[in-house]
């Protein structure tokens, strides 16, 4: 395998930022709407405490604290100097992620970050480096894969019930974001777009079944190369469009499977969450890799029709990272939402990009090791910690 920077430490003496006992202290950044999802998650997690939630715009932060019962708010910087944050929850826009990160690591805290995990290659290996050299814990969304639907998707593939996993098929395909979007320049420009902001859930997913990506080639096409911004500061603007609004992927897998990903905001129609895998024995239909739960469908060889089979284990929602986290540093074993993972993501949508400027194939420089599965009595809701 090849080497990547920043490999997860194992927790030990001098694994910095963890509490000897007790729950684990959690400073969130970036109090927009994802935000809720985290803290009603995170405030239910008996082994998380949220004492503070920052942001730029402190009466955000103040609103959010208030409406979960976090004790503190403030600025970035109150998050990041705070004695009882053990680890801190990037909520920021993607190209602030990395910057946010990167200062969160020199404030001594543990990381989990929201997607993507960088904007570059460059800045996702300054972050793994950055962690190891500070034996720091760094991991990154989407953490939606903890959940009992793609859990219950690995439980059945590792038992055998599709056979050989052979090739992938996922589809995201709406209408995108409308004119009117009060975050339409920050979803069309650099870090965004369908394959920065989708492909991580459907990349991941990928991931999760077949290991690493070896290699991908891709086409794109952008619908309407300028909008108009039609609210916020910059109304009346109009914005060139940075980022492709449809991607298409070929994917080979270092296993020998391969993939085939649409990721679309040009479509009337919507279709998403489709993520099919076809083995030598049976085809499996996943759940939407953006969920934590949801219903599996299989077909057998010879069957006339697809069987349902319902997702069992642990739901969570949002903040199951941040939580692996926690309960990995007490175990002393790697967490699974890791930054090697989120990295590995990283940088295939890099390769995607790339293959779209070269036309031509791009090969994936990294790999990531196995996740480990989350056993199926696994609860978030029971204290451990």
């Amino acid at each position: 395998m090849r080497a990547e920077p920043g490999a997860p430490h194992l927790a030990r003496r001098g694994d910095r930022g963890a509490r000897v006992s007790g729950r684990v202290g959690v400073g969130v950044i970036g109090a927009g709407t994802i935000s809720n999802q985290y803290l009603r998650n995170m405030t239910a997690f008996p082994d998380l405490d949220v004492v503070i939630v920052g942001d730029l715009f402190e009466d955000k932060a103040a609103e959010q604290a208030a409406a979960y019962g976090v004790p503190e708010s403030g600025a970035p910087d109150s998050v990041l100097n705070h004695p009882d944050v053990d680890l801190v929850v990037n909520l920021t826009i993607p190209q602030a992620h990395a910057e946010v990160s990167s200062a969160a690591l020199a404030a001594g805290k543990h990381v989990f970050s929201e997607k993507p995990f960088a904007t570059s290659r460059e800045a996702g290996r300054a972050l793994l480096e950055q962690a190891d050299a500070a034996g720091l814990r760094i991991g990154g969304a989407p953490d939606t894969f903890l959940g009992a639907g793609l859990q219950t998707a690995r439980r059945i593939i590792e038992r055998g019930d599709i056979g050989t996993p052979l090739t992938g098929l996922t589809l995201f395909e709406v209408p995108g974001p409308v004119d009117d979007h009060r975050n339409l320049e920050v979803l069309l420009s650099r870090g965004a777009g369908p394959l920065w902001d989708m492909g991580p859930y459907y990349l991941t997913a990928l991931s999760q079944v077949f290991g690493s990506f070896a290699s991908v080639v891709a086409s794109a096409r952008t619908a309407r190369p300028q909008r108009t911004l039609l609210v916020g500061p910059k109304a009346g603007q109009v914005h060139d469009v940075q980022v492709p609004t449809h991607v298409s992927v070929l994917a080979d897998f270092a296993g020998g499977a391969e993939s085939v990903t649409t990721l679309s905001w040009d479509s009337p129609h919507r279709r998403v969450g489709h993520v099919e895998i076809v083995g030598t024995e049976a085809t499996l239909v996943i759940p939407d890799p953006n969920e934590f739960d949801g219903t599996l469908r299989i077909k057998r060889k010879g069957d006339d029709d697809w069987t349902d089979v319902p997702a069992t284990g642990a739901v969570g929602g949002r903040g199951l990272g941040p939580l692996d986290i926690a309960r990995s540093i007490a175990a002393g074993v790697p967490h699974r939402a890791s930054g090697l993972l989120a990295y590995h993501v990283l940088d295939v949508m890099a390769s995607v990009s790339e293959s779209l400027e070269r036309r031509a194939w791009v090969d994936v420089a990294s790999e990531v090791p196995p996740t480990p599965a989350i056993p199926e009595d696994w609860d978030p809701y029971a204290a451990t910690l």
